[in-house]
């Protein structure tokens, strides 16, 4: 894959074809320093500069026979089990972690690992891991969405809004409610309702046991009596 600095094979391509007039009217000498340029700046080598040119066209041909698969159904295998225990994440995550995740899925026997298959787990492409998925995630069944309208219901009679992040005046505040549950959200715990002046900066922090309607309203009121 080229780095950011680096030109595409496309980039290289329409470079080679916008040097071409010149090169096709330069003499013997001036030719020669078009090509090192062309060779310096697309990073090809100056033989298969030539060939560009002197072809019949620069534009990138599709090819003839489809190329075989280099990654089998093994590994294809192995790929989606781990993205499964990653939660379905994108490839440009799943691809580090491929094969540090299927040594520890192996290890508990929730897969096979093979030396082969190790191997080209560190060498395959994010390229290549996004189209194993694209493959199979339209086969995953989904549960439906209820879209933003319906999700929206709950909020629409409560006054709020947006605010510029520089407004000028006082009394506007972002509102943090912090769980202190742990591992499971069950039953009654502490909570750490925080607010924060958008201009001044002035914060706020008070304690509260549970995020009933009650205790919420004594929060709020508790915080209000204390500002200036």
């Amino acid at each position: 894959m080229p780095t950011k600095d680096e030109m595409t094979i496309d980039e290289r391509r329409k470079y080679v074809k916008l040097m071409e007039p010149r090169y096709r009217k330069a003499q013997r000498k001036e030719r020669s320093q078009l090509l090192s340029e062309m060779e310096q700046v697309s990073k090809l080598h100056r033989k298969h500069v030539i060939r560009l040119l002197n072809g019949e066209g620069l534009e990138r041909k599709k090819r003839s026979t489809p190329r075989s698969p280099t990654y089998g159904l093994e590994v294809e295998r192995v790929v989606l089990r781990v993205w499964e225990s990653l939660d379905y994440i994108c490839a440009e995550r799943l691809t580090p972690s491929l094969g540090r995740i299927a040594k520890h899925l192996a290890g508990f026997g929730s897969l096979v690992l093979t030396a082969e298959v190790e191997s080209q787990l560190a060498t395959v492409s994010p390229s290549t891991v996004e189209r194993m998925l694209r493959k199979n995630r339209a086969r995953k069944a989904r549960l439906p969405r209820p879209g933003p309208h319906r999700a929206n219901q709950v909020t629409k009679g409560v006054p709020m809004g947006r605010i510029p992040w520089n407004t000028p005046d006082p009394g506007h505040f972002e509102t943090d409610l912090v769980h202190h549950g742990g591992e499971s959200a069950s039953g009654e715990y502490g909570h750490t309702l925080q607010l924060i002046d958008v201009a001044t900066g002035w914060s706020e922090r008070v304690m509260l046991l549970g995020r009933g309607y009650q205790a919420m309203e004594r929060a709020f009121r508790q915080v209000l009596e204390r500002l200036p």
